[in-house]
């Protein structure tokens, strides 16, 4: 009797334990399987802020020239071809997951400022462009954008700097390795989808979750082209790491320079040494100075 009156209420605690636990377990993985199904809904944000493309580079007072690409698979990506004066070259920009070109015009305008022609394109399901955004997709994307400033407009690969920024720059390494540009620049992105997954969501298995690669390290390690890479350690999305990661995979020349501010505003904050070390880095690819001297290998803007 004193036996069995004494061992019910040990037994009601560990039940009590054991469907916490339970009830953990279950929600643990539901939200580990809500990100592996739903995942692109993480990678890809069009509508934010918003879908619409609600400015122009009228807007800052540039003369534009819209544009209506055609991918290899049938989809139909809207952009725009910003001339300028006495260009140097010319600038393919792809932008990162968010948002549209329409948020990409003051950045446009520095590169006009540059001496560059820019095409800006939005991808597959942003913006006025047609189709559901894939990671396939946006290579293609990026192919047809290529191929409107090389067949289309006749502009020859030696004048050609590709930039990208964030997820755009995984993308754009991913086309300079198989279409050599004159150069070019990576701008607060990732080594690869799952490294950086593993660093957003730490209590998951990430990198085994993740069904996109955006494998940026592998890339670089096939661009022949001159590399500027441009990271703020004060990016609270992809860590600073993952841009000297980059650095160390490309080839060379390269260089990497560090800029100020957090991941959606250090080209705004760190302005300064943003533009001057494009300009140099366009001056020394571009122009040729320095008798062609390549890049050096340097780790700060200043």
């Amino acid at each position: 009797m004193d036996a069995r009156t004494t061992s019910k209420p040990e037994r009601r605690p560990l039940r009590g334990i054991a469907a916490v636990l339970g009830i953990g377990v279950l929600v643990y993985a539901a939200a580990a399987l809500w990100l592996y199904a739903f995942q692109a809904r993480l990678v890809y944000l069009p509508e934010l802020p918003s879908r619409q493309v609600q400015a122009t580079p009228a807007d800052v007072g540039l003369a534009f020239e819209p544009v209506a690409l055609a991918t290899g698979d049938g989809e139909t990506l809207a952009g725009w071809f910003v001339p300028a004066p006495q260009a140097r070259g010319t600038l393919l920009y792809l932008h990162g997951n968010g948002g549209n070109i329409g948020h990409r015009v003051d950045r446009v305008a520095v590169f006009q400022r540059l001496g560059l022609n820019t095409l800006i394109v939005d991808y597959r399901g942003y913006g006025a462009s047609s189709g559901e955004p894939s990671e396939a997709g946006t290579y293609r994307d990026a192919l047809a954008a290529w191929d409107h400033l090389t067949r289309v407009r006749g502009e020859s690969p030696a004048r050609i700097v590709v930039f990208g920024e964030s997820l755009g720059g995984s993308i754009a390494a991913w086309l300079a390795a198989r279409r050599p540009p004159a150069a070019l620049v990576v701008y607060a992105s990732f080594t690869s989808a799952p490294e950086l997954a593993r660093s957003l969501y730490p209590m998951f298995p990430a990198a085994w979750l993740t069904r996109f690669r955006y494998d940026t390290r592998a890339a670089l390690g096939h661009v022949a082209a001159p590399v500027l890479i441009l990271h703020s350690p004060d990016d609270e999305i992809v860590p600073f790491s993952h841009g000297e990661a980059l650095f160390a995979a490309a080839r060379g020349p390269k260089k990497l320079v560090e800029l100020r501010g957090g991941h959606l505003d250090a080209d705004v904050l760190g302005r300064a040494i943003y533009v001057r070390e494009i300009g140099a880095f366009l001056q020394r690819v571009l122009d040729g100075a320095d008798g062609g001297a390549q890049v050096s290998t340097a780790r700060r803007g200043g």
